[in-house]
């Protein structure tokens, strides 16, 4: 801290005016009282972070500010009524003033220009939030709760900032080493949490459940001291990656989980819905509310391409995923050039209708840890105009027969792309969205820019947005019975993706014995479950209802639609493997059932002259 210290006063100007400087995480934070300085300092901080490879904002002492009152104005006239200001809100403590606007572009203006004036007629620092096109509550919880504990995450980020830039003793350099210890994921679709280790730190990737299961990840291995956890990588979502981290935050953990802005959104809505679920199911959850508020006070959201120094040897990138809105590839770089690490979590190597192929242009990579959820060499999946051919087929024969269709579908992803596909062919029935399907997809209107570029291009400068058909409709739960008695022909995209409980199978309880209706699969179906068993040809169903058991019988057609899948097939992982720029050394397959991962380990082995491993959870691996 003294050494960049000494740097920064070594390279600011003499009138900089500086009051105090902090660190927010690996950021630098710099408050002026010269105004000047303030509206001008962008050339000189640029050439500081060329020479220092740190990240340094300006930010204004408050006392140098135009009060709230004369700032809105100001913000007013210069910002054209079209931007769709919903709100105008201070951060005194950063010196930020927060506008959230349908349309932020118009708030920054061309070459940010109208950005520029706000600053230096304001001497406030804009931060530009995009309002979501639906309203989303826990978009704006999230928001809320950020902004109501500024003075505790300036403090937090500070300290997380501080461990970050301790100085290291290098004189032992040839003793470093590296490593990773697999407490969940392995040989296994599901519980995904990874330790890596260097001498000085401590990380994991992603903390999940094991769906249909419930399982935690075995925190209690002898690798994993609590104390001693720097971080927490999230790589998206989904509850098998991210269900289990609030019990992190409820057994004391008070360190930062890096994350993707829409990610951290969606890891709240998944997060309190798992804790509703358990109780509906007579489940005590492992963790509550305010376990996931303290998740939320301690998340640092990242964009992609953004470098960020994580541990005082540990440097993380996130790149784009595919997999689902705001999932992350994660880059590694281990202390100075001792190793690089790509950690995939769950993504997609081929173009979807909501994202572009998952991002190959790293500069280094010695180690992947790569998905295998299709693994096997029969996982082939056909191209996409014959998948969205086939979803069609099977949608509009049931409609024309008269029937019902029913989707059942994770809330966040499948759900999203059914909807996107559903709108490009101007679908003309009705289509109800139940469960967190809807909440979901407000959350994707809030952050289009996560989205494909095609999308990016159709919602921001063409005012086409797939999300916000009026043929999609908002179920609300006393709403349901009104749709399942209804003769007319529709179609239900619903919760839970697995027909593991939600309100997907009470539809199919009322829909399943007429044979005009379809069961359709768009998304993976996990072994165990009573959507893989129905996939498998199993045609009546155990179903549990007020303390009895009786079977159901299931008449109506099933179909699944293959390739519409977030996850990659058995050949785009093998060429997302050839695409990465440099070879790596070493490719360890997790997250696949066992014969997936053994048999994709081997081909790649084969294929390449890469060693190959594929782990059983509590293994250790040692990579430098």
């Amino acid at each position: 801290m003294a050494n960049i210290l000494r740097e920064l006063q070594e390279r600011l100007p003499a009138d900089a005016a500086i009051t105090e400087v902090k660190f927010e995480g690996s950021q630098i934070i710099l408050y002026t009282k010269n105004k000047d300085f303030f509206a001008t300092c962008e050339p000189v901080i640029k050439g500081i972070v060329r020479q220092l490879k740190k990240r340094v904002e300006v930010r204004p002492d408050i006392s140098i500010t135009v009060d709230a009152e004369q700032t809105k104005k100001i913000i007013k006239e210069l910002v054209p009524e079209e931007a769709g200001i919903k709100e105008i809100y201070f951060e005194p403590e950063l010196g930020k003033v927060v506008i959230e606007a349908t349309k932020p572009g118009l708030i920054i203006g061309k070459g940010g220009e109208t950005y520029r004036k706000i600053k230096t007629q304001t001497n406030w620092l804009p931060k530009i939030e995009r309002a979501p096109a639906l309203q989303s509550d826990i978009v704006r919880a999230v928001r809320g709760l950020l902004h109501s504990e500024i003075d505790y995450r300036k403090k937090f980020l500070n300290k997380v900032g501080q461990k970050i830039a301790t100085a290291l003793d290098l004189s032992d350099k040839p003793n470093e080493w590296f490593r990773i210890s697999f407490l969940g994921s392995g040989r296994q679709v599901g519980r995904s949490c990874i330790l890596a280790q260097t001498k000085h730190s401590n990380v994991l990737m992603d903390c999940g459940i094991w769906p249909g299961v419930d399982e935690p990840p075995y925190l209690d291995a002898p690798e994993l001291h609590m104390d001693a956890l720097d971080a927490v990588i999230v790589s998206h979502s989904h509850l098998d990656h991210v269900g289990y981290l609030p019990t992190l935050y409820k057994n004391g953990f008070t360190g930062p989980n890096y994350v993707t802005e829409p990610a951290r959104d969606l890891n709240v809505l998944l997060c309190l819905d798992y804790i509703d679920v358990c109780q509906k199911n007579g489940r005590d959850p492992p963790y509550n509310k305010k376990d996931v508020e303290r998740m939320v006070k301690h998340s640092v959201s990242l964009g992609y391409g953004e470098v960020s120094d994580i541990a005082p040897n540990l440097r993380l990138t996130m790149q784009p995923a595919s997999h689902l809105l705001g999932s992350a590839l994660s880059h590694l770089h281990v202390g100075d050039g001792l190793h690089n690490l790509l950690y995939t979590g769950d993504f997609k190597y081929g173009p979807t209708r909501l994202f572009d192929p998952a991002f190959t242009d790293f500069s280094r990579v010695e180690t992947v840890i790569m998905e295998s959820t299709y693994g096997m060499p029969q996982d082939t999946m056909p191209n996409r105009q014959d998948v969205e051919a086939n979803f069609m087929k099977y949608v509009m024969t049931a409609m024309e027969r008269k029937g019902k269709v029913i989707i059942p579908s994770f809330a966040v992803g499948r759900s999203q792309e059914t909807m996107a596909i559903l709108a490009a062919h101007s679908f003309p029935y009705p289509v109800y969205l139940d469960g967190m399907v809807y909440d979901a997809t407000a959350i994707h209107t809030a952050y289009p820019e996560y989205l494909s570029r095609y999308l990016q291009r159709e919602i921001l400068h063409h005012g086409k947005n797939p999300f916000v058909s009026e043929v999609f409709h908002k179920v609300s739960p006393k709403e349901r019975a009104g749709i399942i008695d209804s003769a007319d022909p529709c179609v239900v995209i619903a919760t839970s993706g697995m027909l593991i409980g939600g309100p997907a199978m009470e539809y199919l309880r009322a829909w399943s014995q007429d044979d005009k209706n379809l069961l359709l699969f768009v998304g993976y179906q996990a072994e165990g479950t009573p959507g893989r068993r129905i996939q498998k040809g199993q045609r009546e169903l155990p179903i549990h209802e007020s303390g009895k058991t009786r079977v159901m019988p299931i008449r109506m057609q099933i179909e699944t639609v293959h390739g519409m899948t977030g996850h990659s097939s058995r050949t785009q992982l093998v060429n997302f493997i050839q695409r990465l720029p440099g070879r790596p050394e070493r490719v360890i397959l997790n997250h696949g059932e066992p014969r997936a991962c053994a048999s994709l380990a081997k081909d790649l082995h084969r294929l390449f002259r890469v060693e190959t491993v594929a782990p059983r959870n509590l293994d250790v691996l040692r990579l430098r």
